[in-house]
């Protein structure tokens, strides 16, 4: 195993992937977070500068799928599933348990998802592996996301933006919006406050 790919200390005994480029500046916790990448862009995760991937960040980002982590971005525990690109912009931060999704990963025809359902059993390791569109997620700089909140396919979340805890977000968000509730609606407008 290539030295310079693993984490020192790190409990999980894993690497970093060749086609994730971290800036010296920033902090990656743990390989584990590894464990689902499955990226075969040659460039699968950009992480910037001073940007943050804490401890309980899981990246379960598919063969074609491709990440960016803005200049002191902090993620802090999420699941970031991701079949096509998700953006994240410098100064976000991503409280815990977020739920970032480019795709659903299973159809929503009944009888289609049956059937992937059945083909579980048989890949290795086991997982959910239909044939689904992604729509990328983009999420500007200065947003801030609170903990268990969902961000669905193909949502931009705008500059200075705010999402509340537990909130699921199934469409844009403006520029300088505070969203909250399932699903997501703006509670207030912070467009004329300093981004």
């Amino acid at each position: 195993m290539d030295a310079a790919r693993q984490l020192h200390p790190d409990w999980h005994p894993g690497k970093i992937p060749e086609n994730v480029v971290v800036d010296p500046s920033a902090y990656v916790g743990t390989s584990y977070g590894f464990s689902r990448f499955r990226s075969e862009a040659p460039v699968g995760l950009r992480i910037g500068r001073a940007a943050s991937l804490c401890d309980l960040t899981i990246l379960d980002v598919g063969p074609r799928g491709r990440v960016v982590i803005g200049d002191y971005a902090l993620v802090n525990g999420a699941m970031i599933i991701c079949d096509s690109e998700v953006t994240i912009g410098d100064y976000a931060l991503i409280g815990w348990d977020v739920v970032l999704m480019d795709t659903y990963r299973v159809p929503f025809d009944v009888a289609l998802r049956r059937r992937a359902l059945e083909q579980v059993p048989y890949e290795s390791p086991r997982r959910l592996a239909a044939d689904v569109p992604a729509h990328p997620i983009r999420i500007a700089r200065n947003v801030w996301i609170g903990f268990e909140a969902c961000v669905l396919p193909g949502v931009s979340i705008g500059e200075g933006a705010i999402v509340g805890a537990r909130a699921v977000v199934t469409e844009d968000v403006p520029p300088g919006a505070v969203v909250a509730g399932n699903p997501a609606r703006m509670v207030r407008n912070r467009a004329s406050d300093s981004l």
